[in-house]
């Protein structure tokens, strides 16, 4: 089932969305940014596999990930994937996270983006061109 959010400049759909638990947090109590990346990197390959219908992709690049604030534990984390460039054999996605923030009445911040680059692969693990398998 996919999570539709209707805003005021057109309608999202989330890659993925989860609540941040006690495990994934540093010493200061706060996610680990590192968590927050890997689950960028899966929204990410949920809109390429979307977008293009292609079925294996490898992550290439993660540019410019920018950590606006902080997520903390019970955060509702919402990953936003949209499709930016597609190239012969790679594909460009943003993906951008908001926090819906724990016992905050709907409070709503955007705590990180990054740009991800993935290429195309078949099966044996050797580039291809996009919807070519």
């Amino acid at each position: 089932m996919r999570i539709m959010e209707q805003t005021s400049e057109r309608l999202r759909n989330a890659a993925i969305r989860l609540t941040m638990m006690p495990r994934d947090t540093n010493a200061h109590g706060t996610i680990f940014g590192g968590v927050i990346l890997s689950y960028i990197d899966v929204a990410g390959g949920v809109e390429a596999v979307r977008h293009t219908g292609h079925d294996r992709f490898v992550t290439v690049a993660m540019k410019e990930v920018i950590f606006h604030e902080p997520v903390f534990v019970g955060d509702l984390v919402s990953f936003y994937a949209t499709t930016t460039k597609v190239g012969n054999t790679s594909i460009t996605i943003k993906v951008i996270v908001e926090s819906e923030r724990f016992g905050s009445q709907g409070q709503i911040v955007r705590v990180t983006e990054a740009e991800v680059i993935y290429v195309a692969i078949n099966q044996y693990r050797e580039k291809v061109m996009i919807g070519k398998a």
